[in-house]
């Protein structure tokens, strides 16, 4: 199959996270950037992205695509499915580049603007093919949070529009569609207020830097970070809603609580204080420093939002499914079956920085559900009164692993009839064997919470994958229990 190519023209932060989600979910991407450093610098947002981004995922990503450097924008942007500028705040200079895009892209390709500022319409100015160019403004780092609010104009083509939003989809964004041309978008806005009214705090001296970020990150922020605005005043208005809060709380709105209306003029004393401040606060560490703290916190987030199948953490696991498609027994059941193929996020390790032990039952019950799925024992058969309750685990800690590692798990039924399925997981990384794992699990209704027969389509199921197996040798270390040798 012919790979999607993806051309990134401005390698600076943005762009390079822009690199760096489309190749790691398996797009080769072309970069033009005239900077002598670019190379060096997208490399080191890469090396961030690899090390974090796989963690989001519960299934193992599509092969990284191919990374090449190129030296004009001709050779970047031709034949390609994409063109991502991420160039300079310049109108004069983005309208250059568009021309020369266009002179040499294919006509169908998005042309996606990282503006925060610029309206469309402003974009399309002289274009030959206006309908081909869309804000589509991402959130740094781009490769972790999935926000792209993608702003057409009236020019812009409803095709380009319907094929952004699916790109953006199959790269596991989520596209905004803002459906109306405004200064700095919809998100923007929202931090403009905020900054505007810390700029006020500061100068009034009420607050400092670290206060004030000590407010968002301790406070609303980790709600907002989950439901948004209107969800998180919806449950403050208890069980009368959102329209008990508003009367709540409405009056308050023409209170002179905030200075939003009214900008601070940025004096020097004023920089110097935000400047001092921030220094003060944060100074002691270097920006990869304060990168890699950034990274590990987000993906923490992220990944507990998925466990609740919530905001951004929704959107994750709908990306893993699609990534991962149909789950199927396989054709050829000789052999183990892989039943857990991912890499190990940041948040698995402990002290000693390797894979928290925890965390090997945790990979080891991920295999026995997708077992347990694969012979049938899906969300429907559970909703029909029965399931499989773990009786007994032995787990052998051979050898350790730490974040970053793709980790697979290779399962082999040792008995499957009656009641019972017996199972052994292997884990490897690569070939070297790194754990073993020995699960009884029994049969019950859900109903009595006491062992019973499972529905006859399960039971054979399970007994012939547990035949199949049957001829395969015993593996090392089955049977065997604490302190056991030999």
């Amino acid at each position: 199959m012919t790979p999607h190519i993806a051309a990134i023209i401005g390698g600076g932060v943005i762009g390079g996270g822009w690199a760096a989600r489309f190749l790691l979910m398996g797009w080769d991407v072309r970069v033009f950037d005239p900077d002598p450093q670019a190379e060096r610098k997208i490399n080191e947002v890469l090396a961030n992205a690899r090390r974090s981004l796989p963690g989001l995922s519960d299934v193992a990503l599509p092969a990284e695509g191919t990374l090449s450097y190129h030296a004009t924008i001709d050779t970047a942007v031709a034949g390609v499915d994409w063109i991502q500028e991420s160039v300079p705040e310049r109108l004069d200079l983005k309208l250059k580049v568009y021309k020369t895009i266009q002179d040499h892209c294919p006509h169908d390709a998005v042309i996606g603007s990282s503006t925060s500022g610029f309206k469309p319409s402003e974009l399309q100015q002289g274009a030959v093919r206006p309908e081909q160019i869309v804000v589509v403004h991402p959130f740094n780092p781009v490769y972790l949070l999935p926000l792209a609010e993608l702003v057409p104009s009236a020019a812009t083509s409803p095709a380009i529009v319907d094929k952004a939003k699916a790109i953006l989809t199959g790269i596991g964004m989520y596209p905004l569609h803002v459906r109306a041309e405004i200064d700095a978008h919809i998100a923007d806005r929202f931090l403009e207020a905020v900054w505007r009214e810390a700029l006020w705090l500061i100068k009034d001296g009420i607050a400092t830097t670290e206060e004030i970020d000590n407010a968002i990150r301790y406070g609303f922020g980790l709600r907002w970070a989950q439901m948004g605005l209107f969800e998180t005043y919806r449950i403050a208005g208890g069980e009368a809603g959102m329209r008990h809060f508003i009367e709540q709380f409405g009056p308050c709105l023409e209170w002179p609580w905030t200075k939003l209306m009214d900008v601070p003029e940025l004096t020097e004393e004023l920089i110097d204080a935000v400047a001092g401040q921030s220094d003060a606060q944060s100074g002691q560490y270097t920006i990869r420093e304060l990168e890699r703290a950034r990274d590990n916190n987000l993906v923490t987030i992220l990944r507990g939002l998925k466990a609740q199948d919530w905001g951004a953490g929704k959107l994750l696991n709908a990306q893993d499914r699609r990534v991962e498609g149909d789950v199927a027994l396989p054709a050829d059941l000789s052999k183990p079956i892989v039943t857990v193929h991912r890499p190990v996020p940041l948040d698995w390790t402990d002290y000693n920085g390797h894979m928290n032990e925890a965390r090997y039952l945790q990979a080891f019950g991920d295999a026995t559900d997708r077992m347990m799925l694969l012979v049938g024992c899906d969300a429907d058969y559970v909703a029909t009164g029965g399931s499989f309750f773990t009786a007994e685990t032995h787990i052998r800690h051979l050898d350790e692993v730490h974040a970053g590692a793709v980790i697979r798990i290779e399962t082999q039924v040792l008995a499957g009839a009656g009641k019972k399925m017996h199972l052994f997981h292997r884990m490897f990384e690569g070939d070297r064997e790194l754990a073993t794992g020995e699960h009884m699990l029994i049969h019950v209704s859900l109903a009595t919470r006491k062992a019973a027969e499972p529905a006859p389509a399960l039971a054979a199921t399970l007994a012939r994958l547990a035949q199949a197996h049957a001829t395969l040798p015993k593996p090392e270390g089955a049977g065997k229990a604490v302190g056991v040798r030999g």
